[in-house]
């Protein structure tokens, strides 16, 4: 079976109303991720800081689906531990939407808002699905995309990484083809650009560096009300994919106001 590799990249932006970046990021050759700390909750930062370093610091051999399950596990737990040690963080929680790489085939592990797109022949699919009360209403009928759209209950979540208490997070294996292009986002992306903006400006681009910019540039048009973070990679022969290292971005990079587009700090595991 011929085997790819990924060419990605990553940016985070603090918008155009925050005053901290309480997303994180991570952007590697076998793991993709995004979290975005809650927002409305104390320490959102620490909280998505937390799951992405706990995570990127995990080597994800074997099963790539059961080592992402039983990182979220040990995310929950650290965060449950962070809440019990100092009272002031009991509740903070964060999204988390993960990607690992085996070479032909990703394990998709999501909880919370943040998203995960496919771009598949100029065609924009939505992998993940929203744990939001809007979301929940949705899917029971009683309102529609447009509506949901409008709701301003439209962040409330029902399922968050959260001290004191995480829900379960979905796991599933999702099948690649070389030429797909794959976003992973927090909500201050695909919040406020709509899906057939994301799908024009990933399609235009012709590599992932071109693309986050202005996704990242989207965002801040349509008023930036949220940090604003996104994590791109196509899937590639292995001889085409440039050498590069992961990347740590936002509050998981250790600075807290947000880099420019594309610049976060170098990873190495320990």
């Amino acid at each position: 079976m011929a085997h790819y590799a990924l060419r990605f990249t990553a940016g985070t932006d603090i918008g155009r109303r925050r005053k901290a970046n309480e997303d994180s990021a991570f952007a590697g050759p076998r793991l993709l991720a995004v979290a975005d700390g809650m927002g409305g909750h104390p320490h959102g930062d620490l909280a998505s800081r937390t799951a992405i370093t706990t995570l990127a610091g995990r080597p994800l051999t074997g099963d790539p689906a059961a080592g992402l399950a039983a990182a979220v596990a040990e995310i929950a737990a650290r965060l449950d531990e962070l809440g019990r040690q100092e009272p002031e963080l009991a509740r903070m929680g964060t999204t988390l939407t993960a990607m690992a790489w085996d070479g032909t085939r990703f394990a998709v592990a999501h909880i919370g808002d943040s998203r995960a797109y496919l771009l598949r022949r100029g065609d924009l699919f939505q992998l993940t699905r929203d744990h939001t009360v809007v979301q929940s209403l949705v899917d029971a009928g009683q309102l529609t995309q447009a509506e949901a759209a409008q709701h301003p209950a439209g962040s409330a979540l029902v399922k968050a990484l959260q001290s004191g208490g995480s829900g379960e997070p979905d796991v599933f294996r999702h099948d690649a083809l070389p030429g797909d292009r794959y976003l992973l986002c927090s909500d201050g992306l695909s919040g406020v650009v709509p899906p057939e903006a994301l799908r024009a400006a990933l399609a235009a681009a012709a590599r992932p560096a071109d693309a986050v910019p202005r996704l990242i540039d989207l965002a801040n048009r349509a008023g930036g009300p949220d940090n604003i973070t996104c994590v791109v990679a196509d899937v590639v022969p292995a001889a085409d994919a440039p050498a590069a290292e992961p990347l740590l971005l936002g509050a998981a990079s250790g600075t807290g106001s947000g880099r420019p587009a594309g610049v976060g700090r170098r990873f190495r595991r320990a």
